[in-house]
């Protein structure tokens, strides 16, 4: 006699999911195109626009302190954090990267919740511009498609 295994797997197809995205104001030419192709994926799956949110911070680091807050409220199924970090020819990149990463899992961790760290860490401008929809695709689509897949598959579980 096979057994066979429960395989518990998300998918992208949800109604009635609410989703927060946060979006860094730091180079915003960069996360405006994260921002755009996060909610067209969100729609384009099912979202209804009236459920989703945008909340708007200066800079990576404060990622973490507005998911948190966003988080307590209870309103959200996932959080989708968007953000651009160039790297420069000081340390100060790798405290920002870390920094932001760290608080965006304690936030998941804390609040059973999924928040989508969908922060571009690039060496270059370039680079930026072709995660935010040029030759790489764009890195707020994939995030809003995991914020999905991961509010579906909570959803499984229970």
């Amino acid at each position: 006699m096979t057994h066979q295994v429960n395989r518990l797997e998300g998918d992208y197809i949800l109604e009635n999911a609410r989703y927060a995205i946060i979006c860094s104001r730091f180079n915003d030419f960069i996360v405006n195109k994260l921002e755009a192709g996060a909610i067209d994926t969100l729609k384009r799956h099912g979202t209804d626009l009236s459920n989703i949110d945008v909340a708007y911070v200066p800079g990576a680091l404060e990622l973490g302190i507005a998911a948190q807050r966003l988080a307590a409220t209870g309103r959200y199924d996932a959080i989708i954090a968007l953000g651009a970090v160039i790297k420069g020819a000081t340390a100060h990149f790798d405290i920002v990267i870390g920094e932001s990463a760290k608080a965006l899992s304690h936030v998941a961790l804390s609040h059973d919740i999924p928040v989508i760290n969908g922060v571009l860490t690039t060496n270059s401008i370039e680079q930026a511009v072709e995660r935010a929809g040029t030759k790489a695709g764009n890195k707020g689509a994939e995030a809003a498609q995991v914020a999905i897949e991961m509010v579906s598959l909570l959803r499984q579980i229970g």
